[in-house]
């Protein structure tokens, strides 16, 4: 078994890594402003959200980059990050993110 990175680290290694996918998708997406970052959630149909990046740093995150990990890996199908959740339980867990 590889050693597994930490979760921050791990992310940014999914963005670097789909950095040049999103950047020829970029003229048709809207701009993230500085701070931020975009993931495309859904199990079917996939919704882009624009997170903070201080959610990288919370543990119920860090658990959907965890589960976005096992399922895809690095090769995000989308160009972006991709968690692989329900667009429900996704708005909840940033919902309890965003009032803490």
């Amino acid at each position: 078994m590889g050693v597994r990175l930490p979760v921050v680290a791990l992310a940014r290694q999914i963005l670097s890594r789909s950095a040049s996918i999103a950047s020829r998708a970029a003229s048709t997406s809207s701009e993230v402003p500085r701070g931020f970052f975009a993931v495309y959630v859904g199990e079917n149909q996939k919704r882009r959200f624009v997170v903070p990046v201080s959610y990288l740093n919370q543990p119920l995150f860090q658990d959907l980059l965890r589960k976005a990990e096992e399922e895809f890996g690095f090769n995000h199908p989308t160009g972006g990050l991709t968690i692989p959740c329900r667009v429900d339980t996704f708005i909840d867990v940033t919902s309890r993110l965003s009032s803490s």
